[in-house]
């Protein structure tokens, strides 16, 4: 499974982006695919996650209702949009994928879970 995220860039606080990421793979309908953010000297978090089958979804709880994530299954892509934003949401995001198996909530925000990770794209929220 290969990953390719997109769609970060230079906003001001208040305002949105949309994050893109393509997932390979004849499964896709069967992974759990999540969003992961890291900043500058700090560890990788978990921000958003969607659940196969059932399609439930997680969210970090900085998120606070600022940010949606969905999937596209015709398109084998999973987004991350993203309102609301603030300069501590500055952070390199990473999309994930979980192998072709069903998890505890729990385990969705923790990195270990993933198997297949993007290259990142860069998020900067200027004051």
């Amino acid at each position: 499974v290969q990953l390719q995220a997109s769609g970060g860039g230079l906003v001001q606080a208040g305002g949105s982006l949309r994050l893109s990421c393509s997932v390979s793979g004849r499964t896709f309908s069967s992974y759990g695919l999540g969003w992961f953010r890291q900043a500058p000297g700090k560890e990788r978090e978990f921000v958003a996650a969607m659940r196969p089958g059932d399609r439930n979804t997680f969210y970090g709880e900085f998120v606070k209702g600022r940010f949606t994530i969905s999937r596209d299954t015709a398109k084998n892509g999973v987004y991350l949009q993203m309102n609301s934003l603030k300069p501590e949401d500055t952070a390199v995001y990473y999309c994930a994928a979980t192998g072709p198996k069903n998890y505890n909530s729990g385990a969705y925000r923790r990195s270990s879970t993933y198997s297949s990770w993007g290259q990142g794209t860069k998020v900067t929220v200027s004051s």
